[in-house]
């Protein structure tokens, strides 16, 4: 730390001092500099990060084809607004995306700013083309922090709080959860009594899911539900929205979650990792779809920024010729053995879940009531940070620990942050015990 530098007690008084207390920081530390799978903190120590910026850093921090991306967009063009000119990196990351979601099928994109926005904007699209008010998210879900994007979200805290009321004609049903007995048969079920007894079918426009519950708690919805719900949409006429926001771009050992399930959505929202740590987000859907808001009703001052696109331009590269979705299911494989391993030796683990690259583990007090644990998730979270390893929470009831790191991760340091989960895990049983 340089002399004219506050110190991480200064940075972080004046933080508490100036920023609400409504934005929780999980680590109560302050961040200098990172470089692929590290961050760095003000005092010079080093974590392995396997948080990733929320998903966003699938590429690693700093990565050298975004770096030079940006570089060379920053001598060309900052700022128009594609609203008042357009200009070629949005066009470009379009056709891409376009044939990337398509695969061949006349498809359209839209960039905005925030995964929020891109959720709104895609309901805004399934109003327009289906003249219905009526959209159906699931328990569980996570979809923004705006006032739609709280109403569509699954559960009460801490989103939801007392922002209310909230937005209207908005339904939420069952996500199925094996470890919770939620089968895909129990909830079709419950989507078919969600139209008997509160939406008819050919009053709702949309329904969003996540492939993968990225804050609810990483949980896969099974290909055949994702089927199903394919099959119910196209009968009755309603959009289907992938929320891809948290699961795409590599993350679950495909490009997107739903390929996993053999399906094609409508709409696919995307964000997150799609520019490598810029604000970028989008809808990518069918060309008949995305056409139907009339001129003027999609747009915002700063989506496609022509720096974002740039950067996610350069993502896209690294994808397709680094064979890092490649990477992502091979590393998923090596974590989740990993996990399954620590789970054998600590009953609190209940489960460990996911797919690809992105994994969780979910505490309970015990293996029978199979009780959340939020505090035990808390205590393993603050432990491996003390050891060098950054994690975050996720889930319902905030007992799951879920793991976001950078898809060019090294095996030698997968191996190093299980090491260290494993002493995070047995040290407060070390503590209890002395």
């Amino acid at each position: 730390m340089s002399s004219n530098q506050r110190s991480p007690n200064e940075l972080l008084t004046a933080r508490a001092n100036n920023i609400p207390r409504g934005i929780l920081t999980a680590h109560p530390i302050v961040v200098d500099h990172a470089e692929g799978a590290y961050i760095w903190d003000t005092d010079g120590r080093r974590y392995l990060d396997f948080v990733g910026g929320i998903g966003v850093i699938n590429v690693g921090h700093n990565h050298p084809r975004v770096k030079a991306a940006v570089e060379q967009q920053l001598k060309r063009l900052t700022h128009t607004a594609f609203q008042v000119a357009a200009y070629e990196p949005y066009i470009a990351l379009a056709e891409r995306l376009n044939k990337l979601v398509g695969k061949g099928a006349a498809y359209k994109s839209v960039f905005l700013t925030t995964g929020a926005e891109a959720v709104e904007n895609a309901i805004k699209i399934a109003r327009s083309y289906t003249n219905r008010p009526g959209v159906i998210s699931f328990r569980g879900g996570f979809h923004g922090r705006t006032l739609l994007g709280v109403t569509l979200t699954g559960f009460a805290q801490p989103y939801k709080q007392n922002f209310g009321p909230f937005a209207g004609e908005v339904f939420h049903s069952a996500y199925p959860d094996s470890y919770r007995g939620i089968t895909t048969e129990g909830a079709i079920s419950a989507l078919e009594e969600v139209f008997a007894t509160q939406v008819a079918p050919d009053r709702v426009a949309a329904i969003v899911i996540e492939p993968v519950q990225g804050d609810g708690g990483f949980l896969q919805a099974p290909p055949e539900f994702l089927r199903a719900l394919r099959e119910i949409t196209e009968r009755h006429g309603i959009v289907l929205i992938a929320d891809e926001i948290q699961t795409g771009f590599g993350r679950t050992g495909k490009l997107f979650g739903f390929e996993h399930a053999g399906i094609q959505p409508d709409l696919v929202t995307v964000a997150k990792s799609l520019a490598g740590g810029f604000p970028l987000s989008g809808v990518v859907g069918k060309a008949e779809i995305m056409d139907a808001p009339a001129p003027g009703g999609l747009g915002g001052t700063y989506g496609g920024n022509p720096i974002a696109c740039a950067a996610a331009l350069a993502v896209l590269d690294a994808f397709e010729q680094d064979g890092l979705v490649e990477r992502a299911a091979a590393l998923g494989t090596r974590l989740s053995d990993a996990l399954e391993a620590l789970k054998a030796n600590h009953t609190d683990i209940g489960v460990v879940r996911g797919i690809g690259f992105m994994r969780a583990i979910e505490f309970v007090t015990d293996s029978e009531t199979r009780k959340p644990d939020a505090d035990r998730a808390q205590q393993v979270m603050v432990r491996a940070r003390e050891r060098g390893l950054l994690v975050i929470k996720c889930g319902v009831h905030r007992n799951i620990v879920r793991f976001l790191a950078p898809v060019v991760l090294s095996d030698d340091d997968l191996d190093e942050a299980m090491r260290i989960l494993g002493e995070a895990l047995d040290a407060d049983k070390i503590s209890a015990a002395a």
